[in-house]
């Protein structure tokens, strides 16, 4: 294998240096010139009534706004896509953009492109007619002939009377090819199939990378004559296995000789002098309208028109003032934002300090306050941290609203009190002058001691006022131990949700892999 890998690189490297150069030659006198009515490239590629311009497509393709599906990945399907008018230049040089992805570790059958006299239909060369006349561009994704060449590269010229060999891949009936994979690329596949001066030649870019220019020389064929005036097509084919193959754009371009093409488009002196005496013929009759108009419309006359428009320099100027006038707005919103923050900090750390300050420090048991170090540092304070400043406001809050509710239900006792005081005063006048005692003994009791507990409560409120505050909560009481289940149920429970669990992934992998296509 190593010594045949030689061969090959050693075989194939010399001749492509000669390959290149003469192609850089050629190049360097190539003119093309895009043909848009043998090209198609999305976006906004199919027309509303599902046609896409001067092509026509059949079988199992499918066209959208942005490509056309030659096949979709199902087993036997076929499809294509063909000009609907011949070329009418013999140099031309085409550009397919495709991608050919796919589930399967293989794929097939493979996608076509092809040059012919006639435009065929549905057959079983890729998804086209066999005995073709012309040149057909093979993408091979299946190796038929088990030599494991495949996915694979070739080009074949047919005269007609050829029949392609499917059980050998056509492996006798190319005129050249290279071994590409160009199956699930993370980028469009690109073939270039350049024909000039009977030189056949076909690059590819395999889309490995997002340069579109990134081609490698798959052959080159001198001395090959191709019928004038074909069509130009596409078409692909599945099997037993299936892909997706999808044709992004196909671009054509008439190729002509750089200074045959000058020849042809320069002008002579007799016809540029007639442009240029029709265009000074019209520009003077322009001017005479614009003259006639501002004499019969003086009102609309525009006089002066300097100034009113920048040149190249005021225009950077301003964009420079303005900018930067944005980031002087912006740096004093900072300055701004920031200065508040700064307040608030200060702020904090001062209610902070008073609250430290304003409490009674105490010493540490078994000595004084502790003194500074020998090396004069600052004192240790046992000062107060901040959640203990937050839950002793909270504390007091709460403290404060307990209070405010308390006085209010002792206002409403005090009011309800001094009405059945005046109501006893009313009572007593009126039994006074009718001979009869006072208020019923049990009216009298009941009053009695609502006194009573308006005193206990009025006491209850001082105390709590006058209680002295403490950092922590009221302890919870302790939570009382019941038990729900026992252990030995809520084992089994568990060991039933397992197999409930197990049981259902083993039903959705059944699910999943009958809802799965087999290749």
């Amino acid at each position: 294998k190593v010594i045949i890998e030689v061969r090959k690189k050693v075989c194939t490297g010399l001749p492509k240096v000669i390959i290149e150069s003469d192609r850089t030659h050629l190049v360097a006198n190539l003119k093309p010139r895009f043909e848009y009515k043998y090209s198609f490239k999305g976006p906004h590629l199919v027309q509303s009534d599902n046609s896409i311009p001067f092509w026509e497509y059949g079988g199992d393709a499918i066209a959208s706004a942005d490509n056309i599906r030659i096949t979709p990945s199902l087993r036997s399907k076929k499809g294509w896509a063909w000009t609907k008018n011949p070329i009418t230049f013999d140099q031309w040089s085409v550009e397919c953009v495709f991608k050919v992805t796919g589930r399967g570790r293989i794929g097939a059958d493979g996608l076509a492109v092809w040059y012919t006299t006639q435009k065929s239909q549905e057959g079983t060369v890729y998804g086209s007619t066999d005995m073709w006349n012309g040149l057909g561009v093979f993408m091979d994704s299946f190796d038929n002939d088990g030599q494991h060449n495949n996915p694979y590269v070739m080009a074949m010229v047919n005269d007609g009377t050829k029949q392609y060999d499917h059980q050998s891949d056509g492996s006798q009936q190319q005129i050249g090819g290279c071994m590409r994979d160009f199956r699930n690329k993370p980028y469009p596949v690109r073939v270039k199939v350049e024909y000039y001066n009977r030189i056949l030649t076909v690059f590819i870019n395999t889309g490995l990378t997002n340069n579109k220019d990134d081609f490698e020389l798959c052959l080159r064929q001198e001395n090959v004559d191709l019928p004038k005036g074909g069509y130009f097509g596409i078409s692909a084919a599945t099997g037993g296995l299936a892909d997706d193959h999808d044709v992004l754009a196909f671009l054509t371009h008439s190729l002509h000789d750089g200074d045959q093409l000058a020849a042809k488009t320069q002008v002579s002196e007799q016809e540029r002098q007639k442009y240029e005496n029709e265009f000074d013929t019209y520009y003077k009759e322009l001017e005479k309208n614009k003259q006639d108009f501002n004499q019969a419309h003086p009102d609309k006359v525009r006089q002066d028109y300097e100034g009113e428009f920048d040149n190249q320099g005021e225009r950077e100027l301003r964009m420079i003032f303005e900018g930067q006038n944005s980031i002087h707005h912006a740096v004093k919103e900072l300055r701004k934002t920031l200065d508040e923050l700064l307040g608030r900090q200060e702020m904090v750390l001062t209610r902070v300090s008073q609250l430290s300050t304003g409490g009674a420090v105490q010493a540490p048991q078994g000595g004084a306050q502790q003194q500074m170090g020998g090396g004069g540092g600052v004192p240790m304070l046992d000062t107060i941290k901040r959640h203990e400043v937050d839950r002793v406001m909270n504390n007091q809050n709460d403290l404060m609203q307990s209070a405010r509710e308390m006085r209010q239900l002792l206002n409403d006792i005090q009011n309800r009190a001094n009405v059945i005081q005046q109501n006893m005063g009313q009572g007593g006048g009126a039994a006074g002058g009718g001979g009869g005692g006072g208020l019923p003994q049990h009216t009298q009791q009941a009053i009695s001691e609502l006194q009573e507990h308006m005193k206990y409560v009025r006491q209850d409120v001082v105390n709590l006022v006058n209680r002295p505050q403490s950092a922590g909560g009221v302890a919870c009481p302790p939570p009382l131990a019941v038990s729900c289940i026992t252990p030995t149920l809520f084992f089994v429970s568990i060991i039933a949700q397992f197999v409930l669990l197990i049981a259902y992934m083993v039903y959705r992998s059944n699910k999943e892999a009958q809802a799965k296509k087999f290749y």
